[in-house]
């Protein structure tokens, strides 16, 4: 898809939207990625899975993500022999329990969600392994002394050691002559020593190593004789206690690299279901709907409501709701010139329209009104800028005629090409001319075309053209703000005098204008009789494409339930043919009591079967058995 197009449509800010559905990293990334795709088949079964992830969130079967990290290059490194440390064991035990979270989830999963059934299917049950590591190291990274036996005995001897030295500094303190040289009557530590803070004069009278002298140099802390002995083994013991460790973090990083392969497949397929998930959390938050996708390159949006504005909106201090619009392409015509007041009303229209498309082809319900039909498009296509600036220039202008000509190196009939102003930034008889002449080429092309104009004379092309319709963006004089409202099939004045008079502009420079404007609009009557026709036939169009979809989803409803019902039929005949056909020793299931057992006996006049369930057997009516 078109990067500068993607670019303009700000669908970056899309994809942060729904990074911040997300539950892990994992899904978070996946987002930031997400690209448009034009594998129609892929695209429905990516909406699918989406809609079957509402339908479970709405039932309560909110996916079990608590501890997931993304530990694939940790589980690789351990395949290959790399010892991981204790923090780093730590977030793989986290992951491997996440994964028997899911592969749970999957069991209470509702029968009808088949697509996610299906698509957890593969991921094993690897909690044990977490249980093990979980065994071995505590929350904070510290590995147990029931990690091994060795590693317990290493320690008790550590311990023991340690009441030793306590002891014997006890016994020493209780010594009232060494007491006496003490400048304080408390034993210190210095690094991994117990030392005595003698004073710097009597040195000589307490036998022992020095480790450091006090700031003032008064004090010396010396490590006593015979606490020296014991600090030597303690060492000896500490270096065994890490080798100890250390053959504890192999052990644990052998079983990770064991289980490496099936923990990085199921850590992928929890990351789609993580973006899945996002998914569905953005479509039931902002109320969107799975759009009906096809390749014969019909558009068309009910109530679509721009995604970013509508996000915007809601964090205002006062929430304010997105006007929506309905819009047709490529039903009944092709291209479509949106004109009216030059207010951003129109452009608004472009980008609503671009976004949804793109959402609707990155496998996302759309804010759009439920029966929303999106062509998958091999390329959208747009130039959109701000015309209305007054640093517009000529170098502008050459700008957007640059990358026109770029969008027609690529267009072709399965495009969407979005121009906003178009023939603006010159003088505007030729912008009106070149105007035209895009449309043609755009008509040419066989591409959908939303086209954004203010130039009166191009709000006549679509007259002379049947694949070509007219749209006009409401715009409310008093407040002289547009309404965002969208209305084809009639084009829009710029109101440029209404706007003029509302802001008191002189009555006489008024009437001069209107004069001028009646000289240049010498066939003004016969537009309107020949707008209010196409108006007329546009509401008639309208009506009849309302009730061709009401009527399709009528009829889709039947067949859901005429297949329901034929399968409720095959079903109760295939169960009506175990039961006439039960033979002695067929395994079957018994509702009574929610287990299987063996048939017995089977009496086809009283209709029953005798079934040894447990340690008994009992008789139970045909209707009680089911197949195993």
């Amino acid at each position: 898809m078109d990067a500068h197009t993607l670019e303009l449509l700000q669908f970056d800010k899309v994809r942060d939207l729904l990074a911040g559905y997300a539950a892990s990293s994992l899904g978070r990334d996946l987002a930031r990625q997400i690209e448009p795709s034009t594998d129609l088949v892929a695209i429905r079964a990516d909406l699918a899975l989406v809609t079957e992830m509402c339908t479970a969130l709405g039932l309560g079967q909110s996916p079990p993500f608590a501890g997931l990290h993304d530990v694939r290059l940790l589980a690789r490194r351990a395949a290959i022999g790399t010892m991981l440390t204790a923090e780093q064991l730590l977030e793989v035990g986290e992951s491997l329990a996440c994964t028997g979270a899911i592969y749970r989830y999957r069991m209470r999963l509702a029968e009808h969600l088949a697509g996610l059934i299906e698509l957890l299917a593969g991921i094993e049950d690897l909690g044990l392994v977490g249980k093990t590591i979980g065994g071995c190291i505590d929350g904070r990274g510290h590995v147990l002394d029931m990690a091994s036996r060795d590693l317990a005995a290493v320690r008790q001897k550590l311990f023991d050691l340690d009441e030793k030295v306590k002891a014997e500094l006890k016994r020493l303190l209780r010594d009232p002559k060494l007491r006496e040289i003490l400048s304080y009557p408390n034993a210190t530590v210095s690094g991994d020593h117990h030392v005595l803070p003698v004073m710097a004069n009597h040195r000589q009278k307490v036998p022992g190593v020095v480790h450091r002298v006090s700031g003032t140099g008064e004090t010396i802390f010396v490590e006593p004789a015979s606490i020296a002995n014991l600090s030597a083994e303690r060492e000896s013991l500490k270096a065994e206690e890490d080798r100890e460790v250390k053959r504890v973090l192999r052990r644990l990083s052998s079983e990770v690299g064991r289980v490496s392969r099936p923990l990085s497949y199921a850590l992928d397929v929890i990351a789609r279901l993580d973006l899945i998930t996002a998914k569905a959390r953005y479509s039931r938050d902002f109320n969107m709907w799975a759009p009906d996708l096809n390749d014969s390159g019909k558009l068309w949006l009910r109530q679509a409501r721009h995604p970013l504005l509508e996000s915007l909106f809601r964090s205002e201090p006062e929430p304010r709701s997105v006007v929506p619009i309905d819009l047709r392409l490529g039903i009944g015509f092709n291209l479509l010139v949106v004109t009216g007041p030059n207010t951003g009303g129109k452009t608004v229209t472009l980008k609503t329209t671009g976004l949804i498309c793109l959402m609707a082809q990155c496998g996302l319900h759309i804010p759009a009104g439920e029966g929303s039909q999106v062509p998958i498009f091999q390329h959208i296509l747009a130039d959109i800028g701000d015309e209305q600036s007054l640093e517009q220039s000529l170098s502008t202008f050459s700008s957007h005629i640059s990358r026109i000509a770029s969008i027609f190196e690529v267009a072709n009939d399965r495009s969407l090409v979005l121009l906003d102003e178009l023939g603006a930034g010159t003088d505007p008889t030729e912008g009106a001319a070149l105007g035209r002449a895009i449309l043609d080429q755009l008509d040419q092309t066989g591409c959908r075309a939303i086209v954004t104009t203010h130039l009166g004379d191009l709000k006549t092309y679509a007259f002379n053209n049947d694949r070509a319709e007219n749209g006009a963006v409401e715009f409310d004089i008093e407040t002289m703000r547009p309404t965002y409202r969208l209305h084809i099939g009639q084009f829009g004045m710029s109101n440029a005098l209404k706007i003029a008079k509302r802001l008191k502009l002189p009555r006489e420079l008024l009437k001069r204008a209107r004069r001028y404007l009646k000289r240049r609009k010498g066939k003004s009557g016969d537009l309107a009789r020949l707008q209010e026709l196409r108006e007329e036939a546009e509401k008639a169009r309208e009506q009849a494409l309302a009730a061709q979809h009401e009527a399709a989803r009528e009829k889709d409803e039947f067949e859901k339930k005429r297949a329901a019902l034929d399968r409720e039929v095959a079903d109760a005949a295939a169960l009506q043919e175990l039961r006439t056909n039960l033979k002695v020793n067929d395994v079957v299931k018994v509702s009574r009591f929610d287990r299987t057992g063996k048939v017995v006996r089977v009496d086809a006049k009283k209709q029953t079967v005798t079934v040894s369930v447990g340690l008994g057997q009992w008789e139970v009516p045909f209707d009680e058995v089911f197949p195993a």
